[in-house]
């Protein structure tokens, strides 16, 4: 039994796998320092993370599957589920092995789960695109927090920067304490140390201290529109909840003291 420790990054799971086929020893564990080993195993690596070598592994990723699936091991990724390492390397392996391509071979467990794990990080990248509340602050700029089941903000920014092209915004991730900021030109990665200072952080919602004027009437007209095109006969909790998950109920306007 072998186990590989790498450091839980994209390229350092590449690595792994560049290891794995110079060292001619597959993993049967991909842990991460501090990760509990298993009781009894025969062979424990170390995986020191080089972009060169992945670069390696992903050149030949691309002689074997097409671009949609290596979207699909990209955007698997980002789930953060507990073993997508280990899934996403014996896909990779099988990949590189194979004598054609796996990728619609759904009878294969790895292929069918990977598939059904992009298709939910996938349908969270919709969501967010979907539920985004931007809200204007006193100094002009916009300001968008919720979070995400999956890591799934990065699949979003491109939509955000062709849509909103001409205003400054913030978008967060409250549950990974990360973001993005476009300031009209470029978007850069950004993160607050201190929540504590910023109560907006904490609820998802500006202050009315901090928002725009123009911000706080089309609060009240957003939240008055919504209630008046309500028709309580035809109310469907049911299929409300599933078409608008209440997991985002807290950062949408419309919803602000009406969350039934």
């Amino acid at each position: 039994m072998n186990v590989y420790i790498y450091d839980k990054t994209f390229d350092g799971l590449l690595t792994a796998v560049f290891d794995a086929y110079f060292r001619k020893t597959f993993p049967d564990f991909l842990l991460s320092e501090g990760d509990a080993l298993p009781l009894f195993y025969d062979e424990l690596h170390t995986v020191v993370t080089d972009e060169e070598k992945a670069a390696r592994v992903w050149r030949g990723l691309q002689k074997k599957v097409s671009a949609s699936a290596l979207g699909c091991l990209t955007q698997s990724w980002l789930s953060e589920l507990p073993d997508i390492g280990m899934l996403i390397f014996r896909y990779i392996r099988k990949a590189i092995d194979a004598p054609r391509s796996i990728e619609t071979n759904f009878g294969d467990p790895d292929v069918l789960q990977l598939a059904q794990i992009w298709k939910k990080v996938d349908g969270e990248r919709v969501h967010l695109m979907q539920f985004v509340r931007f809200q204007k602050a006193a100094d002009g700029t916009f300001f968008a927090a919720f979070e995400p089941q999956y890591n799934a903000l990065p699949l979003t920014i491109q939509h955000f920067k062709d849509r909103f092209a001409d205003q400054k915004w913030i978008v967060y991730d409250m549950k990974r304490r990360y973001g993005f900021y476009y300031d009209l030109q470029e978007v850069t990665t950004i993160s607050f140390d201190d929540d504590s200072k910023a109560a907006h952080l904490i609820t998802g919602m500006l202050d009315e201290s901090l928002m725009d004027e123009n911000e706080k009437i089309f609060q009240k007209l957003w939240k008055t529109y919504f209630k008046a095109i309500c028709i309580k006969e035809r109310m469907n909790p049911r299929k409300h909840k599933k078409d608008m998950p209440v997991r985002y109920w807290k950062y949408l306007t419309e919803k602000q003291g009406n969350e039934k």
